[in-house]
């Protein structure tokens, strides 16, 4: 894995279909100066977007669009990366992509979430951000989207940061308090300590709460709506939906 992290990556970073624009994403450790120079014929200023042709092997145009170039560390990768936004056909992208893994530097095809991984091995995400990036593209609902934009802006880990900073200082202040018991100075009273302790146990037990909050918008919930028959079951999973999603009958048994 460490070897591979070494590898220059590519990949199509927009949905799969036609589109006004598609994206190829380039991600490497080393300078990105030779392909560059191999794709768009001239070099480019980094973070900003020049309008230019994509040249093929035989220096044709495969497309025209924006090349932008992220040099290391500043990047999400924390990496040497390079986009390229050109329309967004499926054939364009396929010839594009193609073009940028022939061009050499040993670039492969990405595997999925890898630009991800390497955000967080390069210390650009922490964990908890990276799975925030995952929660956020499968977002279903506003309120999953932006739990999850959230965690991704860095919300939980910097709450957990706190937390885990204060439970380190009294866990030093307790050992102080042991460690020196014949010292006039009094590190820490034990009714200070046990109240420390019960108010960093209510806020950890906030964040879990919070964080199974955020599960749930995530995953979803499974509910069964069970009884006798023409009981209201049908009029109910209406309401609680805000559509006509089953049918109402006084027949029995039709739902």
């Amino acid at each position: 894995m460490l070897a591979r992290h070494a590898d220059p990556i590519a990949a199509i970073a927009t949905a799969p279909g036609r589109g006004a624009v598609g994206i190829v994403r380039v991600s490497s450790p080393e300078d990105l100066s030779p392909l560059i120079q191999a794709v768009c014929g001239r070099p480019l200023k980094p973070r900003e977007a020049t309008y230019l042709p994509f040249r093929d092997a035989a220096g044709g145009a495969i497309d025209q669009g924006l090349a932008l170039h992220f040099p290391a560390p500043h990047s999400y990768t924390g990496e040497h990366v390079l986009e390229l936004q050109a329309h967004g056909g499926a054939v364009v992208m396929q010839l594009l992509l193609a073009r940028v893994i022939e061009a050499g530097g040993g670039v492969r095809l990405a595997e999925p979430g890898e630009f991800t991984q390497r955000a967080f091995l390069n210390g650009k995400l922490d964990l908890a951000q990276a799975e925030a990036v995952a929660d956020l593209i499968d977002a279903s609902t506003e309120a999953a989207a932006r739990s999850a934009s959230r965690a991704l802006g860095g919300a939980l880990s910097h709450e957990v940061g706190v937390l885990r900073d204060q439970l380190i200082q009294l866990r030093m202040l307790v050992e102080a308090t042991l460690d020196f018991p014949e010292e006039e100075i009094d590190f820490l009273e034990k009714a200070d300590a046990f109240g420390r302790l019960d108010r960093l146990t209510a806020q950890l037990g906030a964040v879990q709460a919070r964080t199974r909050q955020g599960a749930l918008l995530r995953d979803g919930l499974k509910v069964v709506l069970a009884g006798q028959p023409n009981v209201g079951k049908s009029s109910l999973l209406n309401a609680l939906a805000g559509a006509e999603l089953a049918i109402v009958t006084p027949i029995p048994g039709t739902t």
